[in-house]
Order: C-alpha cells, then structure tokens, then sequence
C-alpha cells in the first residue's frame, strides 16, 4: 500500500470538497433530485460524521485495541435524524475541514502502524490497510455523487435546453 499517496488524497479532500461546492448556494445545496437521494448538504455533513465517527475511529481501535469491538454507526438514519438538511452548507464545509485535520495530526503521529493488522467487522475480518484505503475511496465515492448532483443542477438550469453536445454522461 501507498500510504503516502493515500495519505495526501486523504489531505486533498478538503480542496477537492470546497472545490466541488464552490458556487453553490444554500438552496441549491438541500435539494434533492427525488426524495431517495441526498442532497449536496447531506453528503458534505454525512462526511464529517464520517471523519469524526466511522474512519478515524475504527482505524485507531484495529491499530491500537485489535479484537474490540466497533461502536455501531447509523449513517442512513443520520440523515434524517441530525437533520443534515437544516445544516448551514459553509459551516459545515469549516467542520469536516477542522476533522479531517485532527485525522491527519492523528495519522501523521502513528508509529509503525501494522496494516496486517485484523479486526472483526460485522461481515467478517478486516485489515487496518483496508480500511484506511476504503477511508480514501469513500471519499472520492462521495466526490463523484457530488459532481452527480452538480450535473442534475445544469440540467435543470438548462431547461428547455438539452446539453447532448457537452458529451455523453
């Protein structure tokens, strides 16, 4: 595994996140293409619980308390629950931005983690290098569900306009 290059997606996150919400107002971020989706709000405050709840967490106890059990995390329900769609979109950009720093302090101080390292998981085993690599991947999921939303918004703005030219997406 390339933990330096891991390492600084991880570090790029917050850029890569700004960059995609970049212009995007508050009512433009809780809309939402049909009630089973999210809106763009939801996945940047799904993202911080993430950061603060899931990741950083469940890597420390399989690196540093193998065999421990996982606190249970809901994140569908948090949706709805935390009310991520009264959330302010700025602030919430400012909270995951402070988490994902505290992650990189974290990950910066860790000493000859064991990435072979196993620990239970709810469907099985798993190593500490894969959940830190799922930590960067989710990331870039959630970027590209972003930039989902985003095309949805221009073909809306577009309307009666038709965007066929652009490409095919």
């Amino acid at each position: 595994m390339n933990f330096i290059a891991l390492r600084q997606d991880l570090a790029s996150g917050v850029g890569i996140l700004r960059a995609l919400t970049h212009g995007v107002s508050q009512a433009d971020a809780v809309l939402k293409p049909h009630t089973q989706s999210w809106s763009i709000l939801e996945v940047v405050c799904h993202l911080y619980d993430e950061e603060r709840e899931d990741f950083r967490r469940r890597l420390d106890v399989m690196l540093h308390h193998p065999g421990e059990t996982w606190t249970p995390i809901h994140p569908g329900v948090w949706v709805t629950e935390r009310s991520y769609n009264t959330r302010v979109l700025s602030e919430m950009l400012d909270a995951f931005e402070a988490e994902r720093i505290r992650s990189l302090h974290w990950l910066d101080g860790l000493k000859h983690p064991n990435w072979e390292q196993e620990s239970p998981a709810p469907w099985g085993s798993m190593k500490a290098g894969e959940m830190f690599a799922a930590w960067v991947a989710h990331d870039t999921l959630h970027f590209r569900q972003i930039v989902e939303l985003r095309y949805g918004r221009v073909l809306r703005l577009a309307e009666p306009y038709g965007v066929l030219y652009a490409g095919e997406w």
